[in-house]
């Protein structure tokens, strides 16, 4: 496969530009790809610098420019190059200028406006952090989300992750010896969800843990009947208490992430639903 360069314009941080990229790079195995990243392009002078660039280094140019005119210079120097040059956002705005029936406002990273949901997602990851690990159960009804498993089934990192997107998150380890805090039975705010995994392939990460810390990998950590009770312990708390159980078997991070969100969904939709009933 040839190796490609990709040059990523954008008048903002190019946050954006980089999510696009790195979706639509991931539907490509052992795609080589130089990326060559140029934000806050903003005037003439700066992007006849990356102008020069592009040219050094020919191939797809992918931008956000809302400056009819650096946008115009960026096209024309690409057409006269032969290089494709994409507008990441176009499409989708046009076509919402066409349902809304009002045309864009074109500000440099507007979707980055340091607005109320900034503040809220800079308070959910606040509350997350400090509430890993089953620390701080007293705060627990604050959280939006309590994911609760064994050891090593991604809860930190799942947190993290949806803390990102708003969500206060609070996560406990599932111990057979330690039994959690009565708080997490009688939670009515959050939504509690039980995240398990094979087995076999729990002991692995396990084991691949320990040896990354320079520990012996032979310990009761990783034993296979130890293993495969804690995990039987969690899905009977998880059954008895009705909670919804993901398993993180074969998820990555943003997968399980993107599952809760649907659980959040549709717990949303069913709390409307007996509302409208009720009235």
């Amino acid at each position: 496969m040839p190796k490609l360069h990709l040059h990523l314009l954008s008048d903002s941080t190019g946050e954006t530009l980089e999510m696009v990229a790195k979706a639509a790079l991931a539907q490509f195995d052992d795609a080589q790809v130089s990326r060559h990243f140029w934000p806050m392009v903003r005037s003439q002078q700066h992007l006849d610098r990356v102008l020069g660039e592009i040219a050094a280094h020919p191939g797809l140019v992918l931008f956000t420019l809302v400056n009819p005119e650096l946008r115009a210079r960026l096209e024309d120097r690409c057409r006269a190059l032969g290089l494709p040059s994409v507008a990441a956002l176009d499409a989708v705005t046009a076509v919402l200028e066409d349902m809304l029936g009002v045309q864009a406002k074109a500000r440099p990273g507007r979707q980055h406006l340091m607005d109320e949901a900034y503040f809220d997602r800079v308070d959910a990851i606040h509350y997350t952090i400090a509430h890993d690990d089953g620390v701080s159960h007293e705060d627990w009804e604050e959280a939006d989300i309590v994911l609760a498993g064994v050891s090593r089934t991604s809860k930190t990192p799942t947190s993290i992750y949806l803390a990102n997107r708003g969500y206060k998150v609070a996560n406990i380890p599932v111990v057979p010896e330690s039994p959690p805090p009565d708080a997490l039975y009688s939670l009515k705010r959050p939504l509690v969800v039980g995240l398990t995994t094979a087995p076999d392939r729990l002991i692995q990460v396990r084991r691949n843990r320990l040896l990354s810390l320079n520990q012996a990998p032979e310990t009761a950590y990783v034993d296979t009947d130890r293993v495969a009770k804690e995990v039987q312990y969690a899905r009977r708390m998880f059954a008895d208490n009705g909670w919804p159980v993901i398993d993180v078997t074969r998820r990555s991070i943003e997968e399980t992430a993107a599952a809760v969100i649907r659980l959040m969904g549709e717990r949303h939709e069913a709390d409307a639903g007996e509302e409208a009933t009720d009235e």
